[in-house]
């Protein structure tokens, strides 16, 4: 996807997050910014892709700092907080175990910033109001149908913490006998799930986890490794969660693969390129 105006904000943000995250030395940060700012004013220009842009403005942050995982701790605690509200998540399943569920479930834990909460956040209220709103695209028959089609399936997940809300839908995944392929970033990126955390996570119990063959923001194709275009290629079914992924995946053609987006529209450009409104949650086939 190409980014509009609003993204240079959100760049901005983001850097300033990643700085801060990375080091206390103020003098540093004020270098680094300066440096940013020259970067996106050669390079944010309309028609130039997001994910690439961003990636680029994260591997200036990580090179200059010396920090190449800004975000350790808070993915930590991401996974560890959303681990412990999996048990309340079940029961409400159990309520009504429909794959639609399970699909918002997975969209619901893109909506919430593990990382943001603490135990004493009612975050069982917002998963049960979450999913009494409706899916405002739903292509949950479509979705079953290839399910019930592929025998296999590549799932590319987003960041920690939602992770852990993926092993549900991952489990429901499995009740229609498919071989799950697991792709996580291969070096740190934002709070994006690498190995490690997926390990930490349990992702290893639902199919083989794979790496991308690099760190980016979401799915940049020229970036990734030739075993994992090998893996991609051989995949018709396709499940990517998340902005970055999207933003990534509608860059390329996709015409001979069955490819599913599941995410919440968190942003105004999201929203514009899809043609839904701000914080819709979607399940829809592209």
């Amino acid at each position: 996807m190409k980014i509009s105006y609003e993204c240079g904000p959100c760049f901005l943000r983001q850097a300033k997050e990643a700085l801060d995250l990375s080091t206390e030395d103020e003098t540093l940060k004020m270098e680094v910014m300066e440096e940013i700012f020259k970067f996106l004013g050669d390079n944010f220009k309309l028609n130039t892709n997001s994910n690439s842009t961003g990636s680029a403005m994260h591997k200036m942050i990580k090179q200059k700092t010396g920090c190449t995982d800004p975000y350790y701790k808070e993915k930590i605690e991401g996974n560890e907080i959303a681990l412990k509200y999996l048990p309340d998540v079940k029961k409400i399943l159990e309520e009504d175990n429909s794959l639609e569920n399970y699909v918002k479930i997975s969209i619901i834990g893109n909506i919430l910033d593990f990382g943001a909460f603490t135990l004493d956040d009612d975050i069982e209220s917002v998963i049960k109001t979450s999913l009494k709103k409706d899916l405002a695209v739903k292509d949950i028959e479509k979705f079953e149908k290839s399910l019930k089609e592929h025998d296999k399936v590549l799932y590319l997940v987003d960041n920690t913490g939602e992770i852990v809300f993926d092993k549900l839908l991952l489990a429901k995944i499995k009740e229609y006998n498919l071989d799950i392929t697991i792709a996580v970033k291969s070096e740190p990126i934002l709070n994006d799930a690498c190995m490690r955390e997926a390990l930490d996570a349990g992702l290893d119990e639902f199919g083989e986890i794979v790496e991308i063959g690099c760190g980016t923001v979401g799915y940049v194709d020229a970036e990734i490794s030739d075993e994992f275009r090998e893996i991609f290629e051989n995949h018709k079914f396709i499940i990517s969660k998340g902005m970055g992924n999207y933003e990534g995946l509608t860059e390329i053609d996709l015409s001979n693969k069955d490819v599913y987006f599941l995410l919440c529209a968190k942003c105004n450009t999201i929203s514009r390129d899809i043609g839904v409104n701000l914080h819709d949650m979607l399940l829809f086939k592209k």
